[in-house]
């Protein structure tokens, strides 16, 4: 495949072809015989091939349809490959392919990573994981603590749908060709159900506010959403002295709920 394919910068295309990390990624994405896996990007069809040996069914997105004719050509008889831009596809339409939950996995081009993580969280109604390999410094964003630099909208929003954790790191050289950074495998368990009571779209413009000027207080920067006297009165001066980083995910739960009486 590398001798005769032309990769695309603009699909930010970076293919593995090492099997032991292609079988870690497909046991780090927990994929048994009677999994369903979406698979998002398939590329030269290396991890996809490995889904297909350990999974019951794969559904499989590729943009690139010059990769078409390779992929169909691998003769995978329990994947479905749709060749179109997954962000352009209705959510719904993609989940009806299955029968009950999925899991996704994924290598994602950097430059799509995040829209393709809020895409899943915000509107998936099955998806039971996600196993994507991304940017090392993106998972550590998701997987950020308290107070710290990575700590931000990123962080509280994937917690607030699952668990996120890194499974492993991944040398940029284990790539082809190999990109500029090292990338990690992130696993984010989704839980059902964790905040059944918040509605969620209202949820993520309240942290949106929240962290729209990093070096302000909360006070400053949800004082342009409501009336800062009124914000006093409701959260105290004390939790409005700090900055959004300072608050854990259960913490904004509190301050989101409190402020829907303003």
């Amino acid at each position: 495949m590398k001798e005769d394919f032309v990769f695309k910068k603009k699909f930010g295309q970076n293919f593995i072809s090492d099997k032991n990390l292609l079988n870690a990624i497909a046991t780090d994405a927990e994929v048994s015989s009677d999994s369903q896996v979406l698979e998002i990007g398939a590329g030269a069809g290396s991890l996809t091939t490995v889904l297909s040996e350990n999974a019951q069914k794969v559904v499989s997105f590729e943009i690139d349809k010059d990769l078409q004719q390779h992929l169909l050509d691998l003769n995978l008889k329990n994947v479905e490959f749709v060749f179109g831009d997954f962000m352009d596809c209705d959510l719904k339409d993609v989940e009806a392919k299955f029968d009950g939950d999925y899991k996704v996995v994924a290598n994602l081009p950097y430059y799509i990573t995040t829209p393709i993580i809020f895409k899943l969280l915000e509107n998936s109604t099955k998806l039971d994981s996600l196993t994507i390999m991304v940017q090392k410094e993106v998972a550590e964003r998701v997987c950020a603590g308290v107070g710290g630099k990575d700590y931000g909208i990123l962080t509280v929003m994937t917690n607030f749908y699952g668990t996120p954790k890194i499974t492993r790191i991944i040398k940029r050289q284990m790539f082809y060709p190999a990109p500029n950074v090292d990338s990690a495998l992130l696993h984010i368990k989704l839980e059902k159900g964790k905040f059944a009571d918040i509605d969620n779209a209202k949820f993520l413009k309240f942290i949106k506010s929240c962290f729209s000027m990093r070096r302000k207080t909360l006070l400053n920067n949800l004082g342009s959403v409501y009336a800062k006297e009124k914000l006093k009165e409701t959260l105290g001066e004390e939790v409005l002295a700090k900055r959004a980083e300072a608050f854990s995910l259960d913490e904004f739960v509190e301050i989101f709920k409190k402020c829907q009486s303003l």
